[in-house]
């Protein structure tokens, strides 16, 4: 089973604006209310049993369940019969919210992620159609339960042998998009080691260095708008809380926000077509970017968006057929690529490695991407004296039917 998700601009009329806003609140409401029937009844279990809280106490009996979704979609079911909201909305919208919320209360127990928070008008920006019983989509329109048929921007066509199956409508400050998800009845094999390797390291310095010698510089995507954003925000303080002026300066800031965001992912996506067209292998280090977002520069490392380039990195690489793969991180810099020496530990401001024993003199970030690439080659299982990886080994730059020619024993 192979599942995609294709992304589509909606170009929907003013009156299927409506329908969708008020799909949205009333998805809200529904997500509130389920919110506040599960923090009441963990409220209500708090204190021991032999005496009350000082504060305050929710009085549930004892012997009352658990709100879980079960009992939350049959409350729903019993209540469409007499709320006229919920009668207009879809049922099936309905039941993903509550499925949501579950969701994200296994999440902060399983994963020790936070509590689930309230949202208001600005944080519901999403509802899901399940299902649909035949196909949905008509050229370059597509035919939504209770919203009808919806004319959007077909900017690639729907690959042969794939079926809708769900349908997410998303807000964002730009419109509405549509997230359709695609699935078929296909296997795709593990994609082998084979080609040229290439190794990648990250940095602040430049955004990546490979092994091939090729510096990328990184660009300021937040800093080239901080001022405008800075700005804008320093309005917003003085506007009145619910007032018309407020929500329009709101709506402009997210407008940026998007613009830093959407500028951000195509750079990534960009990068990663063009790391795939000169390597077969690409190996990267196994890194927690959670750790980089919390030191001295982490809104450098977010600005950066290194998790996201890796995502789209491993996406790329399995759709090209190019093979990805991860290796240790540690030392990677104080190793020398050309003699494996130890070399020590390097502090920010040198920039060159120079080997004491080899004389080997280097990029620090390229001589930390070839030793990746020799640890991505040995994991692989391939020997590295055959595969030109290092400059110091058979040269930087040449592919790879040179290398596998210079490496056949001369007669």
């Amino acid at each position: 089973m192979l599942t995609l998700t294709y992304e589509y601009k909606l170009i929907p009329s003013q009156q299927q604006i409506a329908v969708i806003e008020d799909i949205l609140k009333v998805c809200r409401k529904v997500w509130n209310y389920a919110l506040r029937e599960r923090k009441d009844w963990y409220k209500s279990r708090k204190c021991a049993v032999n005496y009350c809280s000082l504060q305050q106490e929710y009085i549930i009996p004892a012997d009352e369940p658990y709100p879980n979704y079960k009992l939350q979609a049959a409350k729903l079911t019993k209540a469409k019969k007499t709320n006229p909201e919920l009668k207009r909305t879809n049922a099936q919208v309905l039941q993903q919210v509550l499925k949501n919320l579950d969701r994200a209360f296994n999440n902060m127990r399983e994963q020790r992620y936070g509590f689930p928070r309230f949202k208001n008008k600005y944080r519901m920006r999403s509802f899901v159609f399940p299902q649909f019983k035949t196909n949905p989509m008509k050229n370059e329109w597509l035919k939504l339960p209770q919203i009808g048929l919806v004319k959007m921007r077909l900017s690639r066509p729907i690959p042969d042998g794939f079926k809708i199956k769900q349908v997410r409508i998303v807000k964002r400050a730009s419109g509405y998009f549509a997230m359709l998800s695609l699935q078929s009845e296909v296997s795709i094999p593990d994609i082998p080691a084979w080609g040229h390797p290439l190794g990648i390291d990250i940095g602040l310095d430049k955004f990546l260095a490979t092994s091939d010698n090729e510096l990328i510089e990184r660009p300021r995507f937040l800093t080239k708008l901080h001022g405008k954003l800075k700005l804008l925000q320093r309005r917003l303080k003085l506007k009145k809380k619910g007032s018309a002026n407020r929500h329009k300066l709101n709506c402009k800031i997210a407008r940026l926000h998007q613009k830093i965001s959407d500028t951000r992912k195509d750079f990534h996506f960009k990068l990663a077509h063009h790391l795939c067209d000169q390597a077969g292998m690409i190996f990267v280090e196994d890194l927690d970017f959670r750790t980089w977002a919390k030191g001295m520069l982490g809104k450098h490392t977010l600005d950066a968006g290194f998790g996201q380039f890796f995502n789209i990195l491993v996406w790329v690489c399995w759709k090209r057929g190019v093979y990805f793969g991860k290796v240790d991180h540690r030392y990677t810099s104080q190793i020398c690529p050309n003699c494996a020496t130890h070399t020590g530990k390097k502090d920010l401001s040198e920039r060159i490695h120079f080997c004491p024993e080899c004389h080997y003199e280097i990029n620090r970030d390229v001589s930390a991407a070839q030793v990746i690439c020799q640890r991505g080659i040995t994991a692989v299982g391939q020997i590295v004296g055959k595969i030109d990886c290092v400059g110091g080994l058979s040269g930087v730059g040449n592919n790879l039917d040179k290398c596998l020619r210079s490496s056949k024993p001369r007669s």
